[in-house]
């Protein structure tokens, strides 16, 4: 039987959520989606000892709340690293500037991880200003910006990073955007209106990878997606499922140990985001997607393993 809650988008709820999980006697728990959601229900979780699968939640710290705790996901730490890379690389940016949102713990660890790999790659950040949530006004962030003409502009956070990049080109700021997988939604697209066409970010899955499992997703799931935008979180929420399924089938139970035990034990599992194994901890070992921003969506440009 599938039991679903709604975390009702705040970590409170989501902490009650997983509280009425546990009571209701659940064998396992998919979920959160955010970050800032999925600490406190992992929290429950862990001392109930339900396993637990993120399916997009990147933020470091999450398997470290204890050994009942999964995603199938790659973390921030690797994105921030790979986005440097990328830039760095690839586009051959000497300079870089930084705009990170002070209320997102998600914007905090992936601009951290940015910058020091960016500089450890020989390239240099020349300013790393910040915003909060429900901000209007970036005009003296922009500013700033202007002032040091960076090569890329790095923006790790969600909708309202298209907001920005559409007020940072009004000013005229020519920096390349980049951000993470927090861009791939369709709301990201809207506020930018266009104006981060060129630009990059990184996410989890394309329906240019060439797999049989992503072919097969890809089949169920395109009568309700137009392009690839939004639609990577579903496809790690169908991973999850199908991992979750995988393991109980390989424990022969639904106790919740046993569970765990299979989960951990995980060992080439073919998802469709990519070959899913864990050594020791719940972070898989994945490869990340780069997307380049085009007219009515996004491309794939690459992917880069770990």
């Amino acid at each position: 039987m599938l039991v679903e809650l709604d975390n009702k988008s705040s970590p409170i709820s989501a902490k009650v959520a997983a509280d009425r999980a546990v009571k209701e006697n659940v064998v396992a728990i998919i979920g959160s989606a955010w970050s800032s959601h999925t600490l406190p229900a992992a929290k429950v979780a862990q001392a109930a000892r339900v396993p637990l699968i993120t399916n997009i939640s990147t933020l470091p710290g999450i398997t470290d709340i204890g050994d009942y705790i999964f995603r199938v996901c790659f973390t921030d730490l690797f994105q921030g690293r790979v986005m440097a890379q990328f830039a760095r690389l690839d586009l051959k940016a000497a300079t870089a500037v930084v705009f990170e949102n002070l209320n997102s713990d998600y914007s905090m660890s992936l601009a951290s991880e940015f910058c020091s790999s960016f500089e450890k790659l020989g390239g240099k950040v020349l300013l790393r200003s910040a915003y909060k949530d429900r901000q209007e006004d970036f005009s003296q962030i922009i500013e700033q910006a202007l002032q040091v003409r960076p090569d890329v502009l790095f923006i790790p956070g969600y909708d309202e990073s298209g907001v920005i990049i559409n007020k940072a080109h009004a000013a005229g700021l020519t920096a390349i955007p980049l951000g993470g997988d927090g861009w791939d939604m369709p709301d990201f697209f809207i506020k930018s209106a266009g104006k981060a066409m060129g630009g990059y970010y990184c996410t989890h899955w394309s329906k240019d990878m060439d797999s049989e499992s992503s072919r097969i997703f890809l089949s169920k799931y395109s009568p309700y997606s137009q392009n690839d935008v939004g639609t990577a979180p579903a496809a790690l929420a169908y991973d999850a499922v199908l991992l979750l399924a995988d393991a109980i089938q390989r424990a022969g139970s639904t106790d919740r140990s046993a569970i765990r035990q299979a989960l951990a034990a995980t060992l080439d599992f073919n998802g469709v985001t990519g070959t899913i194994s864990f050594h020791g901890k719940g972070d898989p070992n994945k490869s990340a997607v780069i997307m380049r921003i085009v007219p009515n969506g996004a491309v794939m440009v690459k992917s880069i393993s770990p």
